[in-house]
């Protein structure tokens, strides 16, 4: 673990959740860094996610704070947009900065009430455990239904690239699909750091899938301090960046609630890349895919059926299917294959799929998920209680 230089971090425990877990957490550049986000497109945006919206587009992308809290949304509340308000003022106050220098988020349950002193009085003591030494503490600290923690990292051209994020259900790919925090010491204006990472979201966190619910919270912030002084090569920057992003949002899909298999699903033959994520996505969110590959079953007529309903208009009499690299569909119709041998196969803890459209176009997409075990409904059927 190489982290970037000129960043501090910190977490306790304010009140929030119900659990004595640290629920409270600030990552701090040491000077203003540049910056990017990308949110949930969904309507119902928590009070967090609209306050950073204005904070980025007032700072003009530059930003010293991130402040986050785990167990309350302040989403669909009357008081939420005070909330982000008055916590925002009382980091920025409490690090001398411009209150559109600080970006909040939240996780947790949506529609309860934040009381803002929890985190208001809790600030002095946040900001005066800073320490470059406590990044996985704030790593652990984000976690709600999670079962481990996410990090990634990378060296691009002596700069270095530190991420963290959390996210184990209402996981659906449209922006992000959780909170994800990327920091990096190399010299990168925001507008690069701006495409970059839409590029890079593309094809990491909106290629993921747990179960099709798209929560009102998602945010994903990457931040440039420029404090190793180095300016690398931007395409060999953003190679880096893709890759720490894919390694988090693939951490994500394998700890979907109640998983036990992480699954890739390759798409390959279609007219363009987007109508290949169209049938990859539709594959990645049907239910009866993923309860297929929790019980190990080769049901490949449930991944045809699924790219079906996709919207994609392809020739079904083109299609080849395979699990973990043995042919099950051929020209749309079924391969001979030893089932009891694939079954054996598929009770790995990952499981691939091929998906190839013959003859059709260039477009591929790659696309991962999780089975779907009844240990999500356990989870969900108690998550507020």
């Amino acid at each position: 673990m190489t982290l970037p230089l000129g960043y501090q971090y910190s977490a306790l425990y304010a009140g929030i959740r119900k659990a004595k877990k640290d629920d409270l957490s600030l990552i701090v550049s040491d000077k203003p860094a540049a910056a990017a986000a990308v949110y949930t497109s969904n309507v119902v945006a928590a009070a967090p996610i609209q306050l950073a919206r204005k904070h980025m587009a007032a700072s003009k992308g530059t930003v010293k704070a991130l402040l986050i809290n785990a167990g309350n949304a302040n989403c669909a509340t009357r008081t939420g947009a005070a909330v982000a308000l008055s916590t925002s003022k009382a980091v920025a106050k409490a690090l001398g900065c411009p209150v559109e220098q600080v970006i909040p988020s939240s996780t947790g349950v949506i529609g309860v009430e934040l009381n803002p002193a929890l985190i208001t009085d809790a600030v002095p003591a946040l900001v005066e455990g800073l320490s470059a030494e406590k990044f996985q503490t704030v790593a652990d600290a984000i976690m709600t239904t999670d079962l481990v923690p996410k990090t990634a990292f990378a060296t691009v051209q002596k700069t270095r690239i530190a991420g963290l994020t959390k996210g184990s259900g209402m996981i659906h790919p449209n922006m992000a699909t959780t909170l994800g925090y990327v920091m990096t010491d190399a010299v990168i204006p925001a507008a690069s750091l701006r495409a970059m990472l839409k590029r890079a979201i593309a094809v990491s966190y909106n290629s993921i899938s747990v179960d099709g619910d798209q929560s009102t919270n998602d945010i994903v912030v990457v931040m440039a301090n420029g404090a190793s002084g180095i300016k690398p090569d931007l395409a060999k920057f953003e190679k880096g960046l893709t890759e720490v992003l894919q390694s988090l949002a693939k951490q994500i899909a394998k700890d979907g609630e109640g998983a036990k298999r992480l699954v890739t699903i390759d798409v390959k033959g279609a007219k363009t890349q987007a109508e290949a994520q169209r049938i990859g996505r539709s594959i990645a969110n049907s239910p009866l895919v993923k309860t297929a590959i929790a019980g190990a079953d080769p049901n490949w007529g449930r991944i045809i059926c699924a790219a079906g309903y996709s919207g994609v208009a392809f020739d079904p009499l083109k299609v080849d299917i395979a699990f973990q690299g043995q042919q099950v569909c051929k020209s749309g119709l079924a391969a001979e294959f030893d089932e009891d041998a694939l079954k054996a196969k598929l009770d790995a803890p990952e499981v691939d799929i091929k998906f190839t459209i013959k003859g059709a176009g260039k477009g591929t997409a790659r696309f991962w998920t999780c089975d779907f075990t009844d240990g999500y409904i356990r989870i969900n059927g108690s998550y507020r209680t």
